[in-house]
């Protein structure tokens, strides 16, 4: 088992990366809007990274675990910015989570989303309605946590998921934002969305095909 999981997890950083590869473009300029414009390139080295370390892991005797930890020390070397830190720590207590259990079974995945969101939360010191990617992690959490409590399969379980990140991607248009550079900005950050949370609808969509399929 430990030896798939550790595949499977692999394989999602691949679909991630390539998912986040294809959009960069968009998510630089949703970030130029009220950031630094860097946002997609950053996400971008950042992924590519992870697959680099994880391609000199050997997967074939690696624990599910120890694939997120490598992604997180490989996330937080490769990007030194506020993205950086929060992702690792994400990772981090994913990885902490799986430990308990290293079977990627429904409830495993709604574990690893709910650690990931609590990870960036913690190290953020941020919560919904900052317009910050938290504004998407929370909402998928929350429906992880839902769908664990109802023993959803897989597929229902990341339809959910997804569903409530994108709603929760979507709402930031609407806020002004309270943290990050684009709090800087005040009322002038309504009516855009936030690269982080747009970009965390990609990882997760990436994360459903990879579960999912």
């Amino acid at each position: 088992m430990s030896e798939n999981g550790a595949r499977r997890l692999s394989r999602m950083f691949q679909l991630i990366s390539i998912a986040i590869n294809a959009e960069k473009d968009r998510l630089s300029d949703l970030d130029g809007a009220i950031g630094d414009a860097d946002h997609g390139i950053t996400m971008s080295l950042g992924f590519a990274a992870v697959n680099s370390g994880l391609a000199r892991l050997d997967l074939d005797h690696a624990l599910p675990s120890e694939v997120l930890t490598v992604a997180a020390s490989a996330f937080l070397d490769a990007v030194g910015a506020s993205t950086g830190p929060l992702y690792a720590t994400g990772f981090r207590r994913a990885a902490q989570a799986l430990r308990q259990n290293e079977e990627l079974s429904p409830a495993g995945q709604a574990a690893i989303v709910e650690a990931i969101t609590l990870g960036i939360k913690e190290r953020g010191k941020g919560q919904r309605g900052d317009k910050t990617m938290l504004d998407a992690w929370i909402p998928a959490a929350e429906a992880a946590v839902d769908a664990r409590s109802k023993s959803l399969g897989a597929r229902d379980m990341w339809t959910g998921i997804l569903d409530a990140a994108e709603a929760g991607a979507d709402s930031t248009r609407s806020m002004v934002a309270a943290r990050g550079r684009a709090a800087r900005l005040g009322e002038r950050s309504l009516g855009h969305i936030d690269p982080g949370a747009a970009s965390a609808v990609i990882i997760l969509n990436a994360m459903k095909d990879a579960f999912s399929s």
